[in-house]
């Protein structure tokens, strides 16, 4: 990766649907050598997915947003977490972390039942030891807008 590619990425974070045109235009290419960096950067995995940031003020599901701090039992590895997590209902992001806990899990449920109903399974089937969950009131910033 050069400094076009870390150029490129930047500008496709604050903007994923940017044409080819204009981003080859923003940092000083055709629009299909712009386009050919990006193919390269997905195959290479360096771009793994584009997503779509929702305004939790906008979403209209209902729910609880929840922050859970997890610290894994001894005998369990992080893959096996990793492989166990990515199969539970409601789990958005898990991201290996440093400090005091092993993971911080982001996660949707309809209410407190499910809530619970949640972090059973990741003490049951994951191999969870310890957990810490917190409640998103609301959102401090927004993401971005686009032009």
């Amino acid at each position: 990766m050069d400094r076009l590619d870390r150029e490129i990425l930047g500008i496709l974070q604050q903007d994923a649907r940017i044409s080819y045109r204009d981003l080859g235009v923003r940092v000083g290419l055709s629009a299909n050598a712009a386009a050919d960096r990006v193919r390269r950067m997905r195959r290479d995995g360096v771009i793994r997915a584009f997503t779509v940031l929702v305004d939790p003020a906008a979403d209209t599901g209902g729910g609880l947003v929840v922050f859970i701090d997890v610290t894994l039992r001894e005998d369990t590895t992080n893959e096996h977490f990793e492989a166990r997590v990515a199969t539970l209902p409601g789990i958005t992001e898990v991201v290996h972390v440093t400090g005091a806990h092993d993971y911080l899990v982001r996660a949707r449920a309809a209410d407190p039942a499910a809530l619970d109903a949640l972090l059973r399974r990741l003490k049951r089937e994951a191999g969870v030891a310890q957990s810490h969950t917190r409640i998103a009131l609301r959102a401090a910033s927004r993401p971005p807008q686009l032009p």
